[in-house]
């Protein structure tokens, strides 16, 4: 891991970043020469890969730990279980002082993730949610929560106990994060339509859940497969097998979807738009007013946004994994470090890019200095 810049300025405000954890085992694909991922996953037929990189997923580690890596004062918490993925997970986390917070399960499985990430064709995950399932609200600390500017929780769909019940569990969580005076942030994650979450009211746990978030972090296709399922079938028909981000446009497509989204409570809308970039829609100053004063937003400079902010271009592409989840940690310390609503997406683009040109999630991770001088100097966007 590259060395940070030890002069980078911090806030100095405390993060608390929950839920869910895993290990993604991901082999690397060459490019396929635009080919449909019918194409490659096909019974019977053998397709050569390179070498397969093992690392921590899901939103603990990817956001938590990038956070961590950034310079935030973080404090991670998810379930494990007492199993060879748990010790690597365990492993990985030791190695950044962050172990503490993960409750090893000695009854469940730990969680992983098979993760098909063919340049060009939207990645396939295989994922098992394991010891993630049983992650409820008596499972956090709430006591190490108290006096934290933020809590940040992801991933409710891959997490049995708390969609369940119409998100009374998730409900529970972001309630008791409100009460211990943090502002509060959310990213969901692909739901299996197929699966019990997949049978779940999406849009009434929005309804219920949304007025208790203040940053609202999900990906164009998770947020329309929850409010919009009808239009997100359109757009599988438009891309015709290809990543589906490639094809949607801002004024046709992602804004009426954001509008609606705000029309439930939503108040700082980040939408992770994959390769073409990131979407930005905030509320009225009055409205960002109920946000927690611990976060420390400056209330007029980020009220009413409404911006589409394009990925910068990385020097390579070695794996799009972790990519939204690392955007998402440079936008929370930005946001909590005082940025301007421009320059706070232009660090979460920079930090996406610079992800996905390592294997791994952290290792390609840029320092805010770092960003700013490359940002400074032209970086090249992406058309």
């Amino acid at each position: 891991m590259r060395q940070k810049d030890e002069e980078e300025s911090m806030s100095g405000k405390k993060i608390v970043c929950a839920g869910h954890v895993c290990i993604d085992i991901t082999p690397a694909v060459p490019e396929l020469n635009g080919a449909k991922i019918e194409d490659i996953l096909m019974p019977g037929k053998l397709v050569q890969v390179g070498r397969c990189v093992l690392s921590v997923g899901g939103v603990v580690s990817s956001t938590g730990l990038g956070l961590k890596v950034l310079g935030a004062d973080v404090s991670l918490m998810g379930k494990i279980g007492n199993d060879a993925f748990g010790a690597l997970i365990l492993k990985e986390f030791e190695k950044y002082g962050a172990s503490e917070g993960l409750i090893v399960q000695d009854t469940d499985a730990s969680s992983y993730t098979v993760v098909i990430a063919i340049p060009g064709i939207d990645r396939v995950f295989l994922h098992h949610p394991g010891a993630n399932d049983t992650f409820r609200d008596c499972d956090i600390p709430w006591e190490k929560v108290k006096g934290a500017a933020l809590f940040h929780f992801g991933y409710p769909p891959i997490m049995r106990a708390t969609y369940e019940n119409g998100g009374e569990e998730l409900l529970k969580i972001l309630s008791h994060a409100k009460e211990a005076g943090c502002a509060v942030s959310l990213d969901m994650a692909a739901v299996d339509p197929d699966s019990d979450a997949g049978r779940q009211d999406w849009e009434q746990i929005l309804v219920r859940s949304l007025p208790l978030v203040d940053f609202f972090c999900p990906s164009v296709e998770e947020l329309c497969w929850m409010l919009d399922p009808e239009r997100f079938d359109s757009w599988k028909k438009r891309a015709g097998g290809r990543d589906v981000t490639t094809i949607l446009d801002v004024e046709q497509d992602i804004r009426p979807l954001a509008a609606k989204c705000m029309t439930l409570g939503c108040k700082v809308l980040l939408l992770k738009c994959g390769v073409p970039g990131m979407y930005l829609k905030t509320a009225g100053k009055d409205v960002l007013e109920q946000i927690s004063p611990a976060a420390g937003l400056d209330c007029q400079a980020w009220a009413d946004q409404d911006f589409f902010e394009k990925s910068y271009v990385p020097s390579r592409v070695l794996s799009g994994t972790g990519a939204g989840d690392t955007s998402i940690a440079a936008f929370l310390k930005a946001v909590l470090d005082g940025y301007d609503p421009q320059m706070t997406m232009h660090l979460a683009a920079g930090t996406g890019a610079s992800c996905v040109e390592a294997y791994d999630t952290l290792s390609g991770l840029r320092s805010f200095e770092e960003l700013k001088e490359k940002i400074s100097a032209g970086w090249e966007k992406r058309d």
